[in-house]
């Protein structure tokens, strides 16, 4: 059950990683980035456009996939 998590949310997480990495090359993701750009120069914050938080996020879900099933489970060792 673990592995199967584990892949689900790797392939979860290389779909989002690029899906967000389209979404930067398209036009939707040049106007957003043109309009994060114009409002951080106004009032000086620190926005980032959705590619970002897709790529990010696609990537914290591989890394967790990874680290699911890596990791090993309690052994439980009988009284003898």
């Amino acid at each position: 059950m673990k592995t199967i998590l584990g892949l689900i949310l790797i392939v979860a997480g290389i779909a989002l990683f690029f899906q967000g990495l389209n979404r930067k090359d398209s036009l939707a993701g040049q106007l957003d980035k043109a309009g994060t750009n114009i409002a951080n120069t106004v009032d000086g914050g620190t926005r980032t456009t959705k590619h970002v938080g897709y790529m990010v996020g696609g990537g914290a879900l591989a890394i967790a996939g990874i680290a699911l099933m890596a990791a090993r489970g309690r052994r439980v060792t009988p009284n003898v």
